[in-house]
């Protein structure tokens, strides 16, 4: 394998043409610089620098090298010294991003407007999160994903917790729970749309109600929030969803807290470590933290 340091070498002989100026342009002694040029005539089967009178004077083919040699040494210098600092108002880029139901609609507003103020250039593609595999992180077809970190999640990935959300229910505002003009209707009366998908824990809420006498009785199964929430604008059936994942999903309808006690989770974003140093990307995630801590901090002061 040849050695790449002597490029640098090279590139230092043939533009100063001189063994102890090029040794002090890189810092060396003489005597090591006369070393290194030993090695260059041995790898090229070329003399490159011969005696002329008290100076040296190159070769046809140290000539030849010497328009070569400079653009290898500074392409390479480029990609060694670190990136440049990012111009938000230059930069040219779409990302995307791989949520569950209603993180657009409850934070992409805040998102796109924090985007189009700071980096006009980006383009912000959401994708709705149908399962929690890891692939598309890793292949790089996704740049952020937002969900629950479980055991499903691959142990590589890097997160970050964005904020802690928790379940409630959710009824048309005609309902009988939510205008209370049918005394004694209470939530296990009622019929209820669950939603069910991979590495969504449904069974969680469906054992809390149990254990609390609040058993529900299923009249259909959905595969998403927002049709979940379409299904409850529409009909008397009783939503079970997460609250501010859906907010933006929510308005027009009634929403309570559940009759029985339910753990709360956390929300987290999610990215691949090679992503870690990227600027533009370590950009985006401290976009999407403020957003989220923004909204958290509106939530809490109107609760």
């Amino acid at each position: 394998m040849p050695d790449l340091n002597l490029l640098m070498t090279l590139d230092a002989l043939l533009s100063e043409g001189s063994v102890a100026r090029a040794a002090r342009r890189l810092r060396l002694s003489p005597s090591a610089m006369s070393r290194a040029l030993a090695r260059l005539r041995e790898v090229t089967g070329d003399p490159l620098l011969v005696r002329a009178g008290r100076g040296l004077v190159p070769t046809p083919r140290a000539i030849e090298l010497r328009g070569q040699v400079g653009p290898l040494v500074e392409g390479a210098k480029a990609v060694l010294r670190p990136a440049e600092a990012l111009d938000l108002t230059q930069l040219s880029r779409r990302f995307t991003l791989r949520s569950s139901e209603g993180f657009a609609e409850t934070f992409g507003p805040r998102l796109l407007s924090l985007l189009a103020e700071q980096a006009p250039g980006v383009i912000i593609q959401f994708l709705t999160k149908p399962d929690k595999e890891s692939a598309p992180l890793r292949e790089g077809e996704v740049d952020l994903e937002t969900g629950v970190i479980d055991d499903a999640t691959a142990p590589e990935l890097r997160t970050v917790p964005l904020f802690r959300d928790r379940w409630i229910a959710v009824v048309r505002t005609g309902h009988a729970l939510a205008s209370k003009s049918v005394p004694g209707v209470s939530y296990k009366d009622c019929g209820h749309v669950v939603v069910l998908r991979r590495g969504l824990h449904s069974s969680e809420i469906d054992e809390a109600a149990r254990a609390a006498g609040q058993e529900r009785r299923i009249a259909t199964v959905v595969s998403g929030f927002s049709t979940a929430l379409a299904l409850a604008r529409d009909t008397d059936l009783v939503a079970t969803i997460p609250e501010r994942h859906t907010e933006g999903l929510r308005h027009g309808l009634h929403s309570f807290d559940l009759p029985f006690e339910t753990a709360p989770f956390t929300i987290s974003m999610l990215w691949h470590p090679r992503m870690d140093a990227d600027p533009a990307h370590r950009w985006l995630r401290g976009c999407v933290r403020s957003i989220c801590a923004t909204r958290q901090a509106d939530h809490a002061q109107l609760g």
